[in-house]
């Protein structure tokens, strides 16, 4: 049994010698035989030949991020780790793979969640939120970038903020990057208190120039935020 071309193959053969006598498809070849038949695939073509939904790619960068950080018990979800430990978190998928096909219809997501370490698994939103609520009262999406978190956020949404949120149970603190009310990067801190006490000042005498109906409080850690485009009274 064999993966060729994007599927699994499975002939019985009667050979002489180097001569092949006759060859006949098997049309339910053993579980056993076809996981391997795929493992033996995704090594030579990569994970990518998996549906790999947003949600399922999001939570893979999560648990690289908790995995970078924390380590054990958080699993290594790189390509090396998965394909090496397909059995575990694939394996009952796998085993109903006949064709590419099939392995589009594969639920990663399900899969992957596998993977996640009990009892710790309980604080996974905690440690690595899928999104962080901001001043503002707006849910912000969090990228995932190796031992890194970032929140990329309009600047006036994070006034009163007075310093920078930490994920990993305190051990890391989120990456602010902070955009201009057209957003476009304004400035990046992970150190939001040093920013407002020093940053800030430069960054508001630019923008304030730019968009001059739009709010610019000399101290940002007692103005309310907002969201969206909000004139100045």
């Amino acid at each position: 049994m064999t993966w060729e071309d994007g599927q699994v193959v499975a002939r019985r053969r009667t050979s002489l010698g180097a001569i092949e006598l006759s060859s006949a498809t098997v049309p339910d070849p053993p579980p056993a035989a076809v996981v391997a038949a795929v493992r033996e695939g995704l090594e030579r073509d990569g994970l990518d030949v998996l549906p790999w939904t947003a949600a399922a790619t999001g939570l893979r960068r999560r648990l690289r991020f908790l995995h970078a950080v924390l380590g054990e018990p958080w699993p290594d979800v790189s390509d090396e780790a998965l394909l090496a430990d397909v059995d575990a978190w694939l394996g009952t998928d796998l085993a109903r793979v006949r064709s590419a096909g099939d392995l589009r219809r594969v639920d990663v997501l399900t899969a992957l969640r596998r993977r996640l370490p009990w009892p710790d698994a309980a604080h996974l939103d905690e440690y690595a939120p899928e999104r962080v609520r901001v001043p503002s009262g707006s849910e912000i999406r969090v990228d995932y970038d190796g031992d890194r978190a970032v929140l990329a956020v309009r600047l006036q949404e994070v006034f009163g903020w007075r310093s920078t949120p930490r994920l990993a149970g305190g051990r890391v603190p989120l990456v602010l990057e902070l955009l201009s009310p057209a957003r476009r990067p304004a400035a990046v801190t992970a150190d939001l208190e040093s920013f407002w006490a020093g940053g800030y000042a430069q960054v508001r005498a630019d923008l304030r120039g730019r968009y001059p109906k739009h709010s610019w409080p000399e101290d940002p850690r007692t103005a309310p935020a907002t969201s969206g485009v909000r004139r100045r009274g």
